[in-house]
């Protein structure tokens, strides 16, 4: 089960503006960590699972590690289909890339997805599994 997951960005307003503005149709939300991260999640109630998003150089990292050199993708869920179109016209508004536009996915029965990528190049997905 995920508790956490973090990706390290190069402009943490830009990034900032992008993760609002995808938040809204999937029901989440983005709460200030800091003044060098903010977290993407649920809700102070319940703030497990998350995304840490921020500048600092996190201590795990080897040498030559920079923002964007292991592209990484994360998955978020979304209630219904209108949601995923939501995430994918809101990501393009808020200065994402088109990855691959709302619509079922080959291979993966009652699932409708749509991928966009952040503003350092880092996949993400809205996902709907019906039924």
């Amino acid at each position: 089960m995920l508790d956490h997951t973090g990706i390290v960005v190069t402009d943490l307003a830009k990034a900032r503006r992008f993760y609002d503005a995808i938040a809204v149709p999937l029901g989440l939300a983005t709460k200030t960590n800091g003044p060098d991260s903010f977290l993407f999640g649920k809700n102070a109630e319940e703030p497990i699972p998350y995304l840490w998003i921020g500048t600092l150089i996190p201590s795990y990292w080897v040498e030559g590690s920079r923002p964007g050199i292991n592209q990484m993708h994360v998955a978020f869920r979304a209630p219904d289909e209108e949601a995923v179109r939501a995430f994918h016209a809101a990501a393009l508004a808020a200065c994402g890339r088109d990855n691959g536009p709302p619509g079922p996915r080959d291979g993966v029965p009652n699932y409708y997805g749509a991928f966009v990528l952040d503003p350092d190049g880092n996949n993400i997905e809205a996902a709907f599994r019906k039924g």
